[in-house]
């Protein structure tokens, strides 16, 4: 059994041999390999190669893989039964966990996906204000729904589109189109245009790993308050991730809904939307919204994010520990890239990091599109010879897992410092 020929089986099956396109190695050339496992900071191909693993599954597994308790609280939980289609005080349980942490939040709806969840929260705020117009930042991604592929970025931006066929122009026209960290955009639309709903991701990670300015987030807030809009903060990356309360805590800002996935799951398919019950209770069965979902709530998926939260708020200096790593990470490649004379720019946010080959510094999506994408691949190539695997775009995040240590990211440091010796 080797990469190549799995993929090739892929290949005949499967569009392009993989179920998400961030997955494929199109924009940094070659194939994937095939993973067979994955334990701890490590996953292993089916040819038996080690890599240290900076995805970490885009985000869920900040434990690592295979952790010990998220899989017995999976296999414990699957022996009573895979779904019900009915509720279970698990749901409760979870529910309970997330929203204990959020003042300004009272009720959440689980969802199987973040494209669900942010689907749903957009259907929501409209329901809410009444209105039909929509903000969203080039560059920030939030599922593949209809009305939010629009300027998305991670791997719409990778592959050469900033939107997708097979979007209708009447969807899409309710749509506008902000830059990020610049508010004067964001009231430009708002005084031309009907606008009921703006949705962010305040830490971006599909462009890259791009956190919003505190001032940016804080006006934003302000014009959504003066104008009655209903601001969704899109935290399926970054909750859980940035902090134990995600971008709340690095800014303060409370977003009207909020967006989760990923972490909440601990690996399973768990996200979600929450907000004020005011809001929330529009929902079917209570109101008009009507969003459902057969696996909804499932248990086996609700007790490995009860087993992933618990183990989060059980953990003193979690975030701090996870913090530290990745800044070390982040100082030893930009000390690499000044060795050899390589133009880098670097970010971080609690357990998330971020680089682009790039001169200046990255604060919106056209800063991102400057980056030297063919360096970034051979870098890529180069890090993979060496076994460390790094998301294979350059407009994704980086992330750190608890189960990493320092002399992981020293060898990580170590091979980037080779590698771009040869770029």
């Amino acid at each position: 059994m080797t990469n190549k020929t799995e993929f090739a089986k892929a290949m005949k099956f499967i569009p392009g041999g993989v179920d998400s396109p961030v997955r494929a190695f199109g924009s940094v050339g070659g194939e994937p390999f095939m993973v067979k496992k994955g334990k701890g900071a490590y996953i292993y191909d089916v040819e038996g190669r080690k890599y240290l693993d900076f995805v970490q599954s885009w985000g869920p597994l900040i434990f690592g893989h295979a952790d010990k308790d998220i899989q017995k609280a999976v296999c414990d939980a699957a022996k009573f039964g895979l779904s019900f289609g009915a509720p279970s005080p698990l749901e409760t349980k979870l529910a309970k966990l997330v929203l204990d942490k959020f003042p300004f939040l009272d009720k959440i709806r689980f969802t199987s996906s973040g494209t669900e969840a942010t689907m749903s929260a957009i259907r929501l705020a409209r329901a809410y204000s009444g209105k039909d117009g929509i903000i969203k930042f080039a560059g920030c991604y939030h599922g593949h729904s209809d009305s939010l592929l629009v300027k998305a970025g991670s791997g719409a931006t990778t592959f050469g589109y900033s939107s997708s066929a097979g979007v209708p122009e009447d969807i899409a026209k309710n749509t506008f189109v902000a830059v990020y960290n610049d508010i004067q955009s964001v009231k430009a639309i708002v005084k031309a245009n009907d606008i009921g709903t703006i949705i962010i991701e305040p830490i971006a990670g599909n462009m890259g790993l791009v956190p919003a300015k505190a001032e940016f987030l804080s006006e934003l807030r302000k014009i959504c308050d003066e104008k009655k809009i209903v601001l969704i903060m899109d935290e399926v990356m970054s909750g859980f991730r940035a902090s134990a309360r995600g971008s709340y805590d690095v800014y303060g800002i409370a977003g009207d809904i909020v967006t989760f996935g990923k972490v909440i799951g601990g690996g399973m398919s768990v996200a979600a939307f929450a907000g004020k019950s005011e809001i929330m209770d529009l929902i079917s069965p209570l109101g008009g919204v009507y969003q459902a979902g057969t696996l909804s709530g499932n248990p086996v998926a609700m007790a490995a994010g009860i087993a992933s939260l618990s183990k989060i708020y059980a953990k003193k200096n979690l975030y701090k520990d996870l913090n530290s790593l990745a800044k070390r990470f982040i100082n030893g490649l930009s000390k690499a890239a000044k060795k050899h004379g390589i133009a880098l720019q670097t970010a971080c946010v609690g357990s998330m990091f971020g680089y682009f080959f790039a001169e200046d510094e990255v604060n919106n999506y056209d800063d991102a599109l400057k980056s030297d994408t063919k360096r970034f691949a051979k870098f890529h190539r180069e890090m993979i010879k060496r076994g460390v695997f790094l998301a294979p775009s350059q407009f994704e995040t980086g992330f750190i897992c608890e189960a990493m240590s320092k002399k992981d990211i020293d060898f990580a440091i170590k091979m980037a410092d080779e590698a771009m010796a040869n770029l």
